[in-house]
């Protein structure tokens, strides 16, 4: 996991893996002490009173050290509060003055617990509050001489202020002087602390023509760029983001997520915040079992591309950035790409059987974004993924509303890309979406369109295996555009089969085409595949597909895409020939 990001005040030791670790360490070393007082006071009162706190204790510890690291910044000021006053009951609870300033002598844990940990503030506030307890709890115990108890807090406060002063030297070394972010060596300690199965996302930042500024306005101008930036880094980034300046006029971010649309959102946040200084910025999401310093090298040679490309972009590795791309990874990350869906119809009877959820975009600038431009974008820069996953959960969502309004289920067809089919998890991925919104899984069917080269790869027809297995239908989408259309239903598992727009284009003016589409229904029947037509435009159209008994169609007849509150409202959508 990543560590937590340091305010510039606080140690930069202090990452959720060492603080869960150290905090937890001396939680077992101090129940240990106080079960070992209790061992010698025997079974009185006051005996099984310390057991009882050295048992708290250890379990503290216990969970500490299993779970800690996952546990958010605040936490640890109270595991550290917990401890003040577990030590301060162990105080009173002792049988004896002896025993008395053996556990007030837990208290150099908070001590450096709190120094080591906290920013100078809280730390003493943590600290100060332990030293009144320790102070007022060896008072209340009798015949502790005034000297031992002066002594005793004494060398606390001498540990906490020498862990304080330690920590802070220390901190110096790892941070920039100029902008007071980490430094090399720092972000190299956090980088390396990450483990290769931890979700991040490195970005490298490398101001475009700094040297003209030093060299027109003088290296003061340059400085108070440079800090510019690092206020903008800070401001503009999640919380949970390591900055620092690596040197010269290069920045890095490393990101906690493993989203490539958040990361590369995050690297434009810092470029909205400096409007007047461009920059090219190279962003890497680790890869499975990746090592740091691989992650490294992609997202150096991501920036050497972004500024060979012409400098004030930013570019992902493993994918080509387009602007497009690029707004398109903030607006997933914002939430503001959505899906419309567009009415199944059943020729039987008329009724609306389903829906297909079709993504849609409107950017704030260019207005509705086709998805002929952004879905290819999205393939290039590896935004596919989470593309999918946006418009999966939307579409869960809304055709839940839909069969809530309707009172009845709904089929709901949603395009997969190959590459999500040959993500290994991405069936799981699917089942997770379905069990989140509570969408049914037999209600669900996914298109593959047949052009897809990942499609007929063996990780991809296991992951439509899988899904087929959870009751998850499986289409093959615009078929007959393919050059490989029928070897294709020897090989994809399916359960509908989806006829390209252009056949019905010239269907009723052409008898050669009308005879394919009949030849192309019986050859779905024959295989036990539900055909859907598409592009159904005409009323003609319509009656020849009746005739020639296609059971399901879609198109600008019955209704374009919509959004969900305009299909709530309309209800079902009857077709023209039958109503």
């Amino acid at each position: 996991m990543l560590p937590v990001r340091i305010p510039s005040t606080a140690p930069d030791v202090a990452t959720a893996r060492v603080m869960a670790r150290t905090t937890g360490a001396f939680y077992a070393m101090g129940g240990t002490a106080v079960l070992a007082l209790a061992s010698v006071t025997g079974p009185r009162t006051d005996g099984r009173v310390l057991a009882v706190i050295g048992v708290v204790a250890l379990t503290v510890a216990l969970l500490l050290l299993v779970g800690g690291e996952r546990l958010p910044r605040a936490t640890f000021h109270v595991a550290v509060l917990g401890g003040t006053c577990l030590i301060s009951l162990a105080v009173l609870a002792a049988p004896d003055p002896a025993s008395a300033v053996a556990a007030a002598a837990i208290y150099v844990f908070v001590a450096v617990d709190s120094f080591l940990f906290f920013a100078w503030a809280p730390a003493t506030a943590q600290f100060g509050l332990a030293l009144v307890a320790q102070v007022g709890c060896l008072a209340a115990v009798r015949d502790v001489p005034a000297a031992v108890a002066v002594c005793t807090t004494l060398v606390c406060l001498a540990v906490a202020a020498v862990t304080g002063l330690l920590v802070q030297r220390a901190s110096s070394a790892s941070r920039d002087g100029l902008t007071g972010l980490l430094n090399r060596r720092g972000f190299d300690g956090v980088l390396d602390a990450t483990r290769p199965g931890d979700p991040v996302a490195l970005a490298l930042l490398d101001l475009d023509r700094f040297k003209q500024v030093n060299d027109s306005h003088g290296h003061g101008a340059g400085d108070l760029l440079l800090r510019s930036v690092a206020v903008a880094c800070r401001r503009a980034v999640p919380a949970a983001t390591a900055v620092a300046r690596l040197g010269g006029d290069e920045f890095a971010l490393l990101l906690a997520t493993g989203s490539s649309a958040r990361a590369l959102a995050g690297v434009e946040a810092v470029r909205a915040a400096l409007p007047g200084c461009g920059f090219s910025a190279g962003v890497a999401v680790r890869a499975d079992g990746e090592s740091a310093a691989d992650l490294l090298r992609r997202a150096d040679a991501a920036l050497y591309a972004a500024k060979a490309g012409g400098r004030g972009r930013s570019v992902l590795s493993g994918g080509d950035t387009s602007r497009v791309a690029v707004d398109l990874a903030a607006a997933l990350a914002a939430g503001h790409v959505t899906v419309a869906l567009q009415p199944i119809v059943s020729l039987a009877d008329g009724g609306t059987v389903g829906v297909e959820a079709l993504a849609r975009w409107r950017d704030p600038v260019r207005g509705p974004v086709s998805p002929a431009e952004f879905v290819p974008a999205a393939e290039a820069a590896g935004l596919v993924g989470e593309l999918g996953a946006t418009v999966l959960r939307s579409a869960c969502t809304d055709a839940g509303r839909l069969a809530a309004a309707w009172g009845r289920r709904v089929l709901l067809t949603v395009n997969v890309s190959g590459q999500e089919l040959v993500c290994p998890d991405y069936a799981e991925r699917v089942l997770q979406t379905l069990a989140d919104t509570g969408w049914d899984p037999r209600d669900l069917v996914v298109e593959v369109t047949e052009s897809l080269l990942e499609a007929s790869s063996s990780p991809a027809l296991g992951t439509l295996a899988r899904l087929r297995r959870h009751g998850i239908g499986v289409a093959i989408d615009d078929f007959g555009t393919g050059w490989s259309s029928f070897s294709r239903l020897d090989t994809l598992p399916a359960d509908y089969l989806k006829l390209d727009a252009t056949f019905l284009a010239t269907s009723t003016t052409s008898p050669r085409r009308a005879g394919m589409l009949r030849a192309l229904l019986e050859l779905g029947d024959t295989l036990g595949l539900t055909v859907v037509a598409e592009g159904v435009e005409t009323a003609e159209q319509e009656r020849l597909l009746v005739h020639l008994g296609c059971p399901l169609v879609q198109g600008w007849l019955y209704s374009a895409a919509r959004p969900v509150d305009e299909l709530v409202a309309a209800g079902p959508v009857p077709a023209p020939a039958l109503r």
